[in-house]
């Protein structure tokens, strides 16, 4: 006998001494076991089949839920209407009323762990508008997740026409919550949470105590649908995710699942590489509104458009006027004009524009100061004069005296140079001094450098500003506070513990923010804008579950 032949007959013992219940049920049953870690098969009966999911549903409807959040669609303090078509749901329920409003958190929580109805449908009509429209969305998620016989109606699971899927889909799913929010994942395992306005306890709080290992998902339950269940469960580097679809009873579907995954950790090899999932191609929805415009009878009816021929444009004359080369002295004071530009007077013709001529901008004032008049006089004087010159500004050069050079040495007395001009009177004649050497022995020996430091006056544009210190106060309503909860190895299980205390956190945290501080030595996981007695509550429930946490003062 093969080592095949045996497993197989291994199996039909199991069918036939467990599944036998399920036969004679009303509703079919199914199964389906995976290796988590590569998504392959491990065991498969009508996993194909659609049949009604029940509340398995409300995993879609969580993984739309946290899929909002990380996009920043909504938040967990979101707070969510509750409509009177999510308080009508029949049980499960949380027990919500029509006109009121909680947060998102606690809808999460009791549709999880307490399967609530109401919660699901609150849910969906939040992100979506309506129970429709995110039914829509949830099968169009389901197909990019893989899921390819599954079609969903409603956010809770209740039986409806339409309204179905498979055991494995529903293990396909059960592996993309693991992998694609682990942040979230923990939230499946707990036994109770508040809810807000109510403590919720586990539907499936007794397969996670009896089975060692397990640390989800879901349970399900309609009379058409029997006792349904998608769980997952980790023994050492295997995880195993396995669905069962029609069970007769709470206690025999659950002997059925751990039969599943205890052939399942038998079967899956010890060694094998992980083969994450790729993240789903989800598309955004782009509403676009046009504008409808009644056409008038008048924009409708042709009409003809005849181009009539127009008389070419008419065209400017410029006029060049040219200074004569040797202009009169008296003339050269005067502004030296090169190039008028004029339109020539033409007659204008009906329907017809001309550019008129305008007059050449003035020059600034500074342009026109005495000092640039003098300067124009001289250089055009100075041209007639002396056509020798070759630049203009020698006339001005001329005027000037030249400066007195400075004295070598302490017996050599400075010896201007007198020059005639015609503004400036003769400068007085000085004694020459012969001795123009560098006479570096002459000179006395300076003067020690004096200790004492002398500070100028700086101008306005000298003053270099001060450094500004900026002072960080906490906010109003003394909400400085923190806590740290430790430092973790990853940021991945910084933000799943921070996630984890949210979720279980209640009012102590509200408005508080989660931080993850990247430091030498790890990564510490901080909620900040925290009041002081929230801190410390927080703090205090660490204490009393043994685990890490300080209060950051402002």
């Amino acid at each position: 006998m093969t080592r095949k032949t045996r497993f197989a007959r291994f199996w039909a013992l199991i069918l036939l001494a467990v599944l036998a219940p399920a036969f004679a049920s009303a509703a079919p049953f199914a199964a389906y076991v995976m290796d988590a870690r590569t998504g392959k098969p491990i065991y498969a009966q009508n996993a194909d089949t659609k049949l009604h999911p029940a509340s398995l549903t409300k995993m879609m409807t969580l993984y739309l839920a946290f899929a909002a959040i990380e996009r920043g669609q909504v938040r967990l303090d979101s707070q969510f209407p509750v409509s009177s078509n999510a308080a009508a749901e029949p049980p499960s329920k949380l027990g919500l009323r029509a006109g009121q409003k909680i947060e998102l958190r606690y809808l999460i929580r009791a549709a999880a762990i307490k399967s609530a109805n109401d919660a699901a449908t609150a849910i969906g009509e939040g992100i979506a508008g309506s129970e429709q429209a995110f039914a829509a969305q949830m099968t169009a998620t389901a197909r990019a997740l893989g899921m390819r016989n599954t079609n969903f109606r409603n956010a809770n699971g209740l039986t409806q026409e339409g309204h179905y899927s498979t055991a494995h889909d529903m293990s396909i799913l059960g592996r993309r919550l693991f992998y694609d929010f682990p942040q979230y994942y923990s939230l499946f395992s707990r036994r109770s949470a508040d809810a807000g306005i109510a403590t919720v306890s586990s539907t499936n709080k007794r397969f996670l105590d009896a089975y060692r290992g397990a640390d989800g998902i879901k349970t399900g339950y309609t009379r058409a649908a029997g006792f349904n269940l998608t769980a997952s469960a980790q023994r050492g580097n295997k995880r195993i995710v396995a669905t069962v679809l029609g069970g007769t009873s709470t206690a025999q579907r659950n002997q059925i699942m751990a039969q599943l995954l205890d052939a399942g950790f038998g079967k899956a090899p010890s060694n094998v590489r992980e083969v994450r999932p790729e993240p789903p191609q989800l598309l955004a929805q782009r509403v676009v509104r046009k504008a409808q415009v009644q056409p008038t009878a008048a924009a409708t009816q042709p009409r003809e458009l005849t181009l009539a021929s127009s008389a070419p444009p008419q065209r400017t004359r410029r006029v060049m006027k040219v200074a004569p080369e040797a202009p009169a002295p008296a003339a050269a004071a005067a502004p030296v004009a090169t190039l008028v530009e004029t339109a020539a007077a033409a007659p204008v013709a009906a329907g017809r524009m001309a550019l008129a001529s305008s007059n050449r901008p003035r020059l600034r004032p500074a342009a026109r100061g005495e000092a640039v008049d003098q300067a124009v006089r001289m250089a055009v004087a100075q041209d007639t004069a002396a056509p020798q010159s070759a630049s203009l500004a020698a006339p001005v050069l001329a005027s000037s005296s030249r400066p007195a050079p400075a004295p070598r040495s302490r017996n050599a007395a400075p010896t201007p140079a007198p020059v005639q001009t015609a503004a400036a009177e003769p400068a007085a004649a000085a004694p020459a001094s012969s001795n123009r050497d560098l006479n570096l022995n002459s000179s006395r020996a300076p003067k020690p450098r004096s200790e004492t430091v002398i500070l100028a006056a700086m101008g306005e544009g000298d003053i270099s500003p001060e450094a500004v210190e900026i002072v960080s106060r906490p906010p109003a309503g003394s909400r400085g506070y923190g806590v740290n909860l430790g430092r973790y190895r990853s940021q991945a299980e910084a933000d799943k513990l921070l996630l984890q205390v949210a979720l279980q956190g209640g009012p102590a945290l509200e408005g508080g923010r989660r931080h993850v501080a990247n430091t030498n030595r790890g990564f510490e996981a901080n909620f900040t804008g925290l009041s002081k007695a929230s801190a410390q509550l927080v703090c205090d429930r660490a204490a009393a579950r043994q685990e890490p946490c300080t209060v950051i003062t402002p």
